[in-house]
């Protein structure tokens, strides 16, 4: 019996040496010649910067990442622009410029009823008796009103809202007290400047009340209001251009990015110029330099409109109070020997913070005044040579500019010393004891005092109109500069992105 071959016995399962892990399938979404493991995984590692599309994408997303950033400092940049030119010309600056005539207006009113006092029973004295009354009460609409803008000024401030509230209280006070002096003035038909002890009494209580109480306080709500607009000023005026300057900064980097990524394509594909990126380049430096440049010029508007007007409309309208409240002195001195004295100090005391002439080791007296009024400041010619005097118009005097404010201060230089020479005639009249001519001098009777002080009381307004003019013109002009630049940012931003994108599509699609 034949046996069949013997079969070879299968071979042993390997049970020893080093184990293979099973290798994951690639993932449909893995690009070609990407890690098994997926996209995450490959972009956690890094390993995606090492290839050509990922460098690009790179390059993209840096690139769109500080377009953003340029994006969000003109944004905010722009927005403190805007607050600016809203604080300083359409709601705090006029508010105050507001304020300044409250204090105008209560001097005036004291200065009417001053008049009114002093010419009696002799109505026609002066502008009459009747057009004094009415001044006086146009004044306290003025002053009404001036007051409401002040308390809205005051805003959150507590000791603002609390002194605005004392002078509107005070107000009521002061007009009870005038009428008071006014019906005993009345009764007693006095001829002028011949006003009776009880009529006397009655208004120095009214005027003191104004002098020593409202009238300060109405100047401390000037002054604390303009302070708080130079402090808003200050701060956006320094966020304006410190904006400036980051807008500068990211566009720089932007830039520099869009550079890169133009160096880096044109060495991988040996092409010199991506077209597109180009263009976007190019279109990141006109958003950077015209923006840059938007915030310059808005800083130079927001300078002009705060120092050569607001800072001079302010200064003009309390030195036109001051010189409304130091002629009225002249009718108190008049009206009450009593306190001659005191009127005729505080009457230099103000004209001297009008202007103060340089009098060198000679004492400060009206004597002395008249003289260095004549000396040193009828010589002086606005725009020219240094300044000899001090005060408001020697501060305005040092700030002019040669033209139409030169001129306009000119003219009110020479209509004040007008206004001091027929004073100073008062009053030798008055030393010489002729009181009947000092009043007919100071009402106008034997003089031109009162058209002269109109005068000068019209080429102050002259004055502080050029200033109004330069003001509206700069808050006008930075109005203008802001218009559209709500939109002009994100869209230059968009037009930008969008040429990036297009630039780098071509490159990333030869790969694919």
């Amino acid at each position: 019996m034949t046996m069949s071959p013997a079969q070879p016995a299968a071979p042993a399962p390997r049970t020893s040496g080093p184990r293979l892990d099973p290798v994951p399938p690639r993932s449909p979404a893995d690009p070609p010649g990407a890690p098994r493991g997926g996209r995450l995984r490959t972009f956690l590692r890094g390993r995606w910067l090492k290839t050509i599309p990922g460098r690009i994408r790179a390059h993209v997303v840096l690139c769109l990442a500080a377009l953003v950033a340029l994006l969000a400092v003109l944004t905010v940049s722009v927005g403190n622009a805007r607050d600016s030119v809203q604080t300083i010309g359409h709601d705090a600056g006029p508010q105050v410029v507001a304020t300044g005539t409250l204090y105008f207006a209560l001097s005036d009113m004291d200065a009417q009823v001053s008049n009114i006092l002093l010419i009696g029973r002799e109505h026609n004295l002066g502008i009459g008796y009747d057009n004094s009354l009415r001044v006086y009460e146009m004044r306290r609409a003025e002053a009404d009103a001036a007051a409401v803008q002040a308390a809205q000024l005051a805003g959150r401030d507590p000791a603002l809202k609390r002194t605005v509230q004392e002078v509107l209280d005070g107000l009521g006070k002061y007009e009870r007290l005038v009428g008071q002096a006014m019906q005993l003035d009345a009764q007693s038909d006095h001829a002028a400047g011949e006003l009776p002890p009880q009529v006397v009494d009655a208004y120095r209580q009214a005027t003191d009340l104004m002098k020593l109480q409202l009238l300060p306080k109405a100047y401390n709500i000037t002054l604390d209001s303009g302070a708080h607009v130079r402090q808003s000023y200050e701060t956006k005026r320094s966020a304006v251009l410190a904006g400036r300057a980051w807008v500068a900064l990211t566009g720089l980097v932007v830039l520099l990015l869009l550079i890169a990524t133009q160096l880096y394509l044109a060495r991988t594909f040996r092409r010199v110029l991506n077209p597109a990126l180009v263009l976007a380049t190019l279109g990141t430096v006109v958003l950077t330099a015209v923006g840059a440049g938007l915030l310059t010029a808005h800083a130079g508007h927001i300078k002009k409109a705060k120092e050569d007007g607001f800072d001079s409309i302010l200064q003009l309208s309390r030195a036109r109070a001051i010189s409304h409240s130091a002629f009225a002195d002249e009718s108190r001195y008049l009206l009450d020997p009593g306190r001659a004295d005191t009127y005729e100090q505080t009457y230099l005391d103000k004209s001297l913070s009008v202007i103060y002439p340089d009098l060198g080791d000679k004492p400060v007296n009206l004597e002395n005044y008249y003289a260095g009024l004549e000396q040193k400041v009828a010589p002086y010619r606005p725009g020219k040579g240094a300044v000899p005097f001090l005060g408001f118009f020697g501060d305005e005097a040092r700030t002019i500019d040669k033209g139409r404010e030169a001129d306009a201060l000119a003219a009110v230089l020479a209509a004040y010393r007008t206004v001091q020479r027929n004073d100073a005639e008062m009053r030798r009249l008055a030393s010489a004891g002729n009181r009947s001519g000092a009043i007919d001098l100071r009402m106008g009777r034997t003089s031109g005092a009162i058209h002269d002080f109109d005068n000068f009381d019209k080429a102050l307004s002259l004055l502080t109109a050029v200033h109004q003019d330069a003001f509206d013109e700069a808050i006008e002009d930075a109005d203008g500069g802001l218009r559209g630049w709500n939109a002009v940012p994100p869209a230059g931003a968009a037009v930008i992105a969008l040429l990036v994108l297009a630039g780098v599509r071509p490159r990333l699609a030869e790969f694919r």
